[in-house]
C-alpha cells in the first residue's frame, strides 16, 4: 500500500504529463481566438462535486412560508486525486449533477461584499469536521450528545445565517444549539490564502531575454514546475539567477529564458502540487455549471493543485500579456493588457479603442450582468484576438426569496438524514449511510425530469420558490 506521500507523488506525476498535454494544445492554437474563464487563473484545485454527503435537516422561515431542506458537508473530487467537504454559501441557489468547481479568491464569489465572511471561515475553523472530537465540541455548545450528521447540519445552519442572512434553524434540537454557540461566539478571520496561484498568470517581452516575473503563492512545502509540451528549442524556465528551474516554493520568481533570434511565438508552463487546501477558500462551478451553488471549503486530503502562466514574445513592435479578473465588487471583469514591446498595443474592446503605451498597462472593467453568460473578446493589429468567457455569479438570493428545495440531488424530495464515509486527515470519520441506496434513486429520477424542471430551478434570486 502507497503511503500519503506516495500517493501524493503518484498524482502528481500524473497530473503533470496531463496538463503537459493541455498545455501543448492551448499553444498549437495561439494563432486563434482561445475562450478562457477567467476563474482558471486563479489556479489550485479543479474538483467535480458528488453532492451531500454527511446531513441532517433545517427549516427555513421565508416571505412564503416554512420550508425544510438538508443541511450539512458536500463532498467533492479534486482532479488528478483527492477529496474535499464543502459547506453551502448560497442557499437558494441549487447544485447541478456532476458539477464541476474551481478554487476562487472571496472577490471573485459571493462573498465580496460580505462583512460576514470572516465569521464564517471561523465557524469552519472551530467546528466539525475541523473539530471531530463531537464530545468536547458538544460540550462547548451545551449541545447535549452531538452526531457527525448533527454536527455537520448545525454548522450549516449558523454558516447560512451569515453567509445568505436567512431565518434558519436545525431541526435536531443539539445541532441548533450548536448553531446558535456558532452564531454568537464567531469572530471575523482573514479570508485563507491560495492552495497556488501564479501571479501575474500572463507576461511577455522581447525574445534575448528573460521575461517575467511570475511569482509563486502556495502552502505546499515544495511545486513542480513544467515547461509546456513542444516549447520552441532553447526556451527555458529559469529563476532569478538564470538556472533552470523544475521546482518552487512560496516567493519563488520564474522567467522565461527566450534566446536572441527565436522566432515570435508563446509557449506556457505549469506548476503543480499535492497539498492540503486551506480551510475557507471558496468554490464556484465553472463552464457549464458555472451557476451551480457556490460552496465553501470544511475539509480538504492531500490534493492536487495546479495553475498555469503563459508568455510571448517579439522581437520588436507591440508585444501584449492579457489577463482577465472577475470583479464582483465592480459588477464585471477586469482586462488588464500589458505591453513589454517599444511600440504602442492599440486594441478594440467592447466596442471602444484602446491603447498602452510601451512598457505600460492598463485594465478595462467590462460590465457583466448577473447570472449572465458572456464572451469578452479583445481584438488588436496582426490578427491578435483573445476571447474569455464564462458567467458573472456574484451574488445571493437575499432575505427575499425561497431557498431552493435541492441543494443538493442527495436531499431532493426527502426528509431522512445521512452520512458516509470518511476519506482522510482534515476530513470527518463517518460511517457509512443506509440512505445511499434512496439517494442514488434520487439522483437518476432527477436526471429523467431535469430536461423539465431546469426552467424553473432558474428562479434564482426572483423570490420565487423553485
Amino acid at each position: 500500500m502507497l503511503s500519503m506521500k506516495g500517493r501524493g507523488a503518484a498524482r502528481l506525476a500524473a497530473a503533470v504529463v496531463a496538463s503537459g498535454l493541455i498545455a501543448a494544445g492551448t499553444i498549437a492554437t495561439a494563432g486563434t481566438a482561445a475562450a478562457d474563464d477567467p476563474a482558471a487563473s486563479h489556479g489550485g484545485a479543479t474538483a467535480t462535486l458528488g453532492g451531500l454527503k454527511t446531513f441532517d435537516q433545517a427549516v427555513v422561515h421565508g416571505n412564503g412560508g416554512d420550508q425544510r431542506i438538508g443541511a450539512g458537508l458536500f463532498e467533492m473530487s479534486v482532479d488528478n486525486g483527492g477529496t474535499l467537504q464543502t459547506y453551502c454559501i448560497d442557499i437558494h441557489n441549487p447544485t447541478q449533477q456532476q458539477a464541476r468547481y474551481q478554487e476562487v479568491p472571496w472577490s471573485a464569489s459571493s462573498l465580496h461584499n460580505n462583512a460576514d465572511a470572516g465569521k464564517i471561515r471561523w465557524i469552519l475553523q472551530n467546528s466539525y469536521p475541523q473539530v471531530n472530537d463531537l464530545a468536547a465540541l458538544s460540550a462547548k455548545a451545551g449541545a447535549g450528545q452531538l452526531s457527525e450528521k448533527t454536527a455537520a447540519a448545525g454548522t450549516q445552519v449558523a454558516i447560512w445565517r451569515f453567509s445568505d442572512h436567512v431565518k434558519v434553524d436545525a431541526v435536531d434540537p443539539a445541532a441548533e444549539k450548536l448553531a446558535d454557540y456558532l452564531e454568537k461566539s464567531a469572530q471575523s478571520v482573514a479570508e485563507p490564502k491560495a492552495s497556488l496561484t501564479l501571479d501575474p498568470p500572463a507576461v511577455s517581452g522581447k525574445s534575448g531575454s528573460k521575461i517575467g516575473p511570475v511569482t509563486v503563492h502556495t502552502n505546499a512545502d515544495s511545486v513542480t514546475i513544467s515547461p509546456a509540451a513542444g516549447a520552441p528549442a532553447g526556451v527555458k524556465i529559469v529563476g532569478k539567477d538564470g538556472k533552470p528551474v523544475t521546482s518552487a516554493a512560496d516567493g519563488t520568481q520564474l522567467f522565461f529564458d527566450v534566446p536572441q533570434g527565436t522566432a515570435d511565438g508563446n509557449t506556457s508552463l505549469t506548476a503543480q502540487a499535492a497539498t492540503k487546501v486551506p480551510v475557507g477558500r471558496a468554490f464556484t462551478g465553472i463552464g457549464e455549471h458555472a451557476k451551480s451553488q457556490t460552496q465553501i471549503l470544511a475539509g480538504s486530503s492531500e490534493s492536487t493543485v495546479s495553475a498555469a502562466a503563459t508568455v510571448s514574445w517579439k522581437k520588436q513592435g507591440a508585444i501584449p500579456a492579457i489577463t482577465a479578473e472577475k470583479n464582483c465588487s465592480k459588477g464585471g471583469v477586469d482586462v488588464t493588457a500589458t505591453n513589454k514591446g517599444d511600440e504602442a498595443f492599440r486594441f478594440q474592446l467592447s466596442g471602444k479603442d484602446y491603447e498602452v503605451a510601451p512598457g505600460a498597462a492598463k485594465t478595462v472593467t467590462v460590465p457583466v450582468g448577473e447570472d449572465q453568460p458572456y464572451q469578452i473578446t479583445i481584438t488588436g493589429a496582426g490578427g491578435f484576438k483573445k476571447t474569455f468567457s464564462g458567467v458573472l455569479d456574484c451574488k445571493t438570493a437575499g432575505t427575499g426569496g425561497q431557498p431552493s428545495p435541492h441543494p443538493s440531488p442527495a436531499t431532493a424530495g426527502g426528509t431522512s438524514s445521512g452520512s458516509t464515509g470518511g476519506h482522510g486527515t482534515d476530513l470527518a470519520e463517518t460511517g457509512s449511510s443506509s440512505a445511499t441506496p434512496v439517494i442514488a434513486g434520487v439522483a437518476v429520477a432527477l436526471v429523467v425530469i431535469g430536461g423539465g424542471a431546469v426552467f424553473f430551478l432558474r428562479k434564482k434570486k426572483t423570490g420565487q420558490s423553485a
